[in-house]
């Protein structure tokens, strides 16, 4: 990787020309230190011209104002000990009192050594202030540079609400020098790489230096403008059907070819081509970042997290891409830990989340068991039913079990005109009834009530998309009926739309 670069020259390569203002007053130093300490103090000083390891201030990026706080690794390698925690403190208070998104750059070895425990218990100081931050609504932005590690990767680095990391970087919480010299073996290689990391969720992406302004505006881009919902009727809280919006002049698809409207709709659902999330995003979102090292492609995402901008309004994206479910990535309990982050991180940025279901099913294997696949959906089930963000899902192929059940708890719920909902594929349920035989499947299809008009008279779904063949005029309908129901959701408080969430089920 590249030489390491002092943190104004970070901050000079990522914010706005000439944008940085600094926060930070002169910090003297500490009477009743040891003369070896106010010597490394002394010298790394005169090495980078700065009085502690850490710098804030702020500036802009893509023209969003930012508050920033920049790790120097040149001062006693960027260790936090209690001038620099008080620093990195005022500075996340600071940002929080202003309104401000926070970007953090960390590049540090944890504690500094030399201030032993007091400066240890420091990092839960500064945690309890960028919790405060987030819980005030303001984004919090990290990007890890190399080298972070110890109690500085187990704090304040590791609590982005999108964490981005440098090609190359080491990250993780044991220094690998320091496991060597108390284990007498090497680290495994490659463990605590930036590219690893992110290839297990644990960052969302690795951007380079040079990319990395473009990358946060588009983040910022979503986060820190005003909404533009899509507008609702006035006098009401309940937006028009969604077969309002379908786009005029635009050719339904052919009719049902089987003879049976249900059945037609699952074999159209599992048509090679037919529209997916990514589609979707791709040819409909003003802005989307993927997150959580999801990456939009179906080639690689089983799961996409993401922030997006659709018709006007930035939420969160948590969908289910089929097509790279049934070749490369099946539904299983490490994808649904990856959802009910996203599901938090709507909380945190007070926006609304978007669901999308699209999958044949949860993988059935005995490792998804041990996971925990089952308590994993559960456990969906009861973060999405707390959550106080507006909610809205949409179905938009095939719901088949448990892995379509774990994002369908909504305030609004939409469904593609051939879609449908499931407990189990119906030549699974075919088999449950008919002792292993699969050929009563467009049967029980049609007696379970799965499609989407059944559902809509069951009141499970509450608005119908209709299908057309013209790929990009459909996308834009689906898009406009999310922003439609966003809009509608994001109308009623919360307390409110949680108890009516359960209460469609009523019967």
């Amino acid at each position: 990787m590249a030489g390491r670069l002092s943190a104004r020259a970070f901050l000079a390569a990522v914010l706005d020309h000439g944008s940085f203002q600094g926060w930070d007053a002169p910090i003297p130093l500490r009477d009743g230190i040891s003369q070896d300490y106010r010597a490394a103090l002394s010298a790394a000083r005169n090495a980078t011209g700065e009085d502690e390891a850490v710098i804030s201030g702020t500036g802009r990026i893509g023209g969003h104002a930012v508050a920033v706080i920049v790790s120097e690794f040149g001062f006693l390698g960027g260790s936090i000990g209690v001038d620099a925690a008080n620093r990195v403190e005022a500075a996340v208070r600071r940002a929080t009192a202003e309104g401000l998104p926070l970007l953090a750059a960390p590049a540090s070895g944890g504690t500094r050594m030399q201030e032993g425990t007091l400066a240890f218990v420091q990092m839960v100081r500064i945690t309890a202030a960028v919790v405060d931050h987030k819980n005030a609504g303001h984004p919090y932005l990290v990007y890890a540079r190399h080298p972070t590690t110890g109690g500085v990767f187990a704090s304040w680095a590791s609590l982005g609400q999108v964490t981005l990391a440098e090609p190359g970087a080491l990250l993780g919480f044991l220094g690998p020098k320091v496991f060597e010299a108390l284990h007498g073996v090497p680290f495994p290689r490659g463990v605590q790489q930036a590219e690893n990391l992110a290839r297990r969720g644990l960052v969302d992406d690795v951007v380079g230096l040079a990319a990395l302004p473009g990358h946060l505006a588009r983040v910022l881009n979503i986060l820190d403008v005003p909404q533009r919902p899509v507008a609702v009727s006035p006098g009401t809280s309940t937006p028009p059907p969604a077969s309002t919006l379908a786009t005029a002049g635009a050719h339904p698809e052919p009719e049902a070819a089987s003879g049976d409207p249900t059945w037609d709709s699952v074999l159209r659902t599992r048509q090679p081509g037919r529209i997916g999330l990514e589609y979707l995003l791709r040819h409909t979102a003003e802005g989307f970042v993927p997150l959580m090292g999801t990456v939009l492609d179906a080639r690689h995402s089983g799961i996409v997290v993401g922030l997006a901008r659709l018709a006007g309004t930035s939420c969160v994206i948590v969908g289910q891409e089929r097509d790279s479910q049934r070749e490369h990535t099946p539904l299983g309990p490490d994808e649904l830990r990856a959802a009910r982050r996203g599901f938090r991180l709507a909380g945190e940025l007070d926006l609304p989340l978007v669901t999308v279901i699209d999958t044949p099913g949860a993988i059935l294997s005995a490792a998804a068991e041990e996971g925990g696949l089952g308590g994993e959906i559960a456990r969906c089930l009861a973060d999405l039913l707390a959550l106080r963000s507006p909610i809205v899902s949409l179905l938009l192929g095939e719901g088949t079990g448990g892995g379509a059940l774990a994002l369908l708890p909504a305030d609004r719920v939409l469904a593609t005109e051939h879609a449908w909902l499931a407990p189990l594929p119906p030549e699974g349920a075919s088999a449950i009834t008919h002792h292993g035989d699969t050929s009563f499947a467009a049967d029980l299809a049609r007696r379970q009530r799965i499609s989407a008009r059944d559902l809509a008279r069951d009141g499970i779904v509450d608005a119908i998309i209709p299908e057309v063949a013209d790929r990009d005029r459909f996308a834009a309908t689906i898009a406009h009926g999310l922003g439609v129901q966003m809009a509608a959701a994001s109308a009623t408080p919360w307390q409110e739309r949680l108890p009516r969430r359960t209460e469609r089920y009523l019967r």
